[in-house]
């Protein structure tokens, strides 16, 4: 019992420590408990605390909520750009199949956009997109978890935004 106390003390100032080091402007570490959801009918939600980052996502609603293997999924998306965002900014893509990392990619925001939406930058002001995506009929039944990390070439942050264990 005294080992395991003198251990829970030890690692006390590393917990103390490890939280207050910057992670593209947020701290890397968050109590499970404390949560942002991304408004509208969706699975999603910040990484962190928005309230910082330079587009505010005032909805995302996707139909169908889950999305379905063999069928069309409507995502729509609107915010608000509180600086411009211009090329050079960086999208950081992770798609996980349970514990296995299907996708991690770095990409150009802007070409992005440009190649797969109507939007073209720089983005400011109030912003609105549909887009249509087809789902595989394919995709494997199991739990997914995606993470899209934004930010300007500056490393300011855009957003991000995560859904864990999303079911096909």
């Amino acid at each position: 019992m005294k080992l395991f106390s003198a251990l829970l003390l030890g690692a006390a100032p590393l917990q103390i420590w490890a939280a207050s080091l910057p992670f593209f402007g947020q701290s890397p570490l968050r109590p499970l408990e404390e949560e942002f959801p991304v408004h509208g009918e969706n699975p999603l939600g910040f990484c962190a605390d928005p309230s910082d980052d330079i587009l505010e996502i005032t909805a995302v609603n996707l139909s169908p909520n889950p999305p379905v293997p063999g069928e069309s999924l409507t995502i729509e998306a609107e915010g608000i750009f509180h600086a411009p965002v211009d090329k050079g900014s960086t999208l950081h893509l992770e798609v996980k199949y349970g514990l296995i990392r299907l996708i991690k990619t770095d990409a150009d925001l802007c070409d992005e956009l440009e190649a797969n939406t109507d939007l073209k930058c720089p983005l400011q002001g109030k912003q609105k997109f549909t887009k249509q995506v087809e789902i595989p009929k394919e995709v494997p039944p199991g739990k997914y978890s995606v993470l899209a990390d934004v930010f300007t070439e500056d490393l300011e942050r855009v957003t991000c935004l995560q859904a864990r264990n999303i079911v096909f």
